[in-house]
């Protein structure tokens, strides 16, 4: 019984390896999901809004009574000289206060602020990761077309080793094979070294094993087009978390500094109080009336008149809340600035894209011309090699000049609010 186990275990481990050695092709739609889910930064601005959402309900809940219980429990002889209560509830609240709306609304605006700030980090993860998975899908594509430049390079060494060995070429031309096969093996351990990184953080953002990241080039939505027309760069202003963010804080400082500017405001304080005396502690020898039940209930006025300190901390608050206007301005310029320079960067990688394209046409008709020559005896296998590297090398150029303008066009999305839309569209 006991060795039928042992086989049925073993089947068991041998049937379900294969389902770990396979590595699964990632989506482009399930590694933004991915990564929204399991963002560090997100998570971490979420807790950051609860932390000042709580912060807002603290400053509003200072206007709900708050009842304390306690007691005075004491032996005495003599004279009394404390309250001989068995228990006492007191309470106290805020009735009217300027300050404290001022600075309700001061809290609200921070949690606004911190809300705008997660939707923009949150931008910036998606941003991060269709760019990573973007430029690794294009690693890849370029890895496989040098990998057969090095089979070509390896196979042209072995002809020239024969013409050499039969005395058609001299040795250096062995050397020259050989020099352009090490310079294909250096762009291909570079493209796996930048491979292996975007896969580390591609890991890091989606929680996906980075040894088993393929990336799927057919899931990741076309780009739309860019109109150089369109004014951009007003819309994202109008977008912004950063410029919104920036709004809101501001607001917040000038509301901290009218709270502390109206801490120089009469104010009104809601006060109760309950206490249940003993008998023990001589007070019904000494005051002609005593009775154990006892309470008060009323208003406690405070009027500041002499609070210099105060006023010139609102002065400062005043300071740092102009200083966060500005701050709003700087945020529109730089928003507004950024959006210009990738409309305009579009244009001009579309020019260079197109290029790129055109130039890998040219080679494609060089190669397909040599070989003709090649068949004619026109040319040698060297010249074949020679045209078909610069096909590849062409083809490399057409995928960056590509990703850049991909690149610029995520940018752009990112800036104008569009960009998870598109990410999620397939």
């Amino acid at each position: 019984m006991q060795r039928k186990s042992r086989v049925v275990c073993l089947l068991a481990f041998l049937f379900a390896l294969p389902i770990f050695a396979i590595a699964e092709p990632v989506t482009f739609k399930r590694a933004i999901e991915l990564a929204i889910r399991n963002s560090t930064a997100v998570n971490s601005a979420d807790v950051d809004v609860n932390r000042l959402q709580a912060t807002y309900q603290e400053a509003r809940d200072q206007y709900i009574p708050q009842v304390y219980f306690g007691s005075g429990l004491a032996y005495s002889f003599g004279f009394p000289l404390g309250e001989p209560s068995i228990f006492k509830v007191s309470s106290t609240s805020l009735l009217l206060n300027e300050a404290q709306r001022e600075f309700i609304k001061a809290a609200r605006s921070d949690v606004r602020a911190a809300t705008l700030s997660k939707q923009e980090k949150k931008g910036q993860v998606i941003l991060e990761t269709a760019l990573s998975y973007s430029e690794l899908d294009k690693n890849q594509a370029s890895i496989n077309i040098l990998r057969q430049q090095e089979d070509a390079a390896l196979k042209f060494e072995n002809i020239e080793q024969q013409r050499i060995q039969a005395g058609v070429d001299a040795p250096i031309e062995l050397t020259r094979a050989k020099l352009n096969t090490a310079r294909i093996r250096l762009k291909i351990a570079e493209l796996v070294a930048g491979a292996d990184t975007l896969r580390m953080r591609l890991s890091q953002l989606t929680g996906l094993p980075a040894k088993e990241f393929e990336t799927v080039n057919e899931s990741i939505p076309r780009l739309p087009e860019v109109s150089q027309d369109e004014d951009l760069a007003t819309r994202a202003v109008n977008f912004s978390p950063t410029v919104a963010s920036a709004k809101e804080l501001a607001a917040a400082k000038l509301f901290q500094a009218r709270g502390e500017h109206k801490q120089l405001y009469p104010a009104v304080d809601l006060v109760g109080q309950y206490a249940r005396f003993t008998k023990y502690n001589n007070y019904d020898q000494y005051y002609k009336t005593f009775r154990r039940n006892n309470g008060a209930i009323g208003v406690e006025i405070r009027f500041p008149f002499l609070n210099k300190g105060q006023k010139d901390h609102s002065e400062a608050a005043y300071a740092d809340a102009l200083r966060a206007r500005k701050d709003v301005d700087a945020a529109k310029e730089q928003v507004s600035t950024e959006t210009l320079k990738l409309q305009r960067s579009v244009a001009q990688l579309i020019a260079a894209r197109d290029v790129a394209k055109l130039e890998y046409q040219i080679t494609q008709n060089n190669t397909e011309a040599m070989q003709a020559k090649v068949d004619a005896g026109q040319a040698t296998l060297r010249d074949q090699q020679q045209a078909q590297l610069d096909e590849n090398d062409k083809y490399s150029a057409l995928l960056d000049a590509t990703y850049e303008l991909e690149k610029a066009q995520m940018q752009l999305l990112e800036q104008t609010g569009d960009l998870e839309k598109w990410a999620l569209s397939r």
